[in-house]
């Protein structure tokens, strides 16, 4: 099945709710949530020439055991859109160093999610 951009659906404030209670009382002191700025979102949407249909997240441990999420965008036939080659000019953007929460969690302490 081919990607159209449509893929995830919208969910209720009271689903989110409880979905992020359930994995916060299952992971104390866990990395809970991670940032990533617009202007990287927007430029990873606008990989493979306009070809990109969406972003796919994968789980990842970086070097010193710390999680991390990694981003690539996709084109319709399901492909990861990357780099053609090592480097910052490749082609393609894979986006990391997203802020992890905590420290970088929301600063409104009746935040639901948080």
């Amino acid at each position: 099945m081919a990607f159209n951009g449509k893929e995830g659906k919208p969910i209720s404030l009271g689903m989110a709710k409880r979905w992020t209670k359930r994995y916060r009382d299952e992971n104390p002191g866990k990395v809970k949530a991670f940032f990533f700025g617009k202007d990287y979102i927007k430029q990873l949407l606008l990989e493979g020439d306009g070809c990109c249909e969406g972003i796919r997240v994968y789980f990842a441990t970086d070097d010193d055991g710390n999680p991390r999420l990694i981003l690539t965008g996709a084109d319709a036939k399901q492909n990861n859109i990357l780099p053609k080659h090592e480097g910052k000019d490749g082609g393609g953007l894979i986006l990391d160093d997203g802020k992890p929460c905590p420290p970088n969690c929301p600063q409104d302490p009746d935040d639901p999610l948080a």
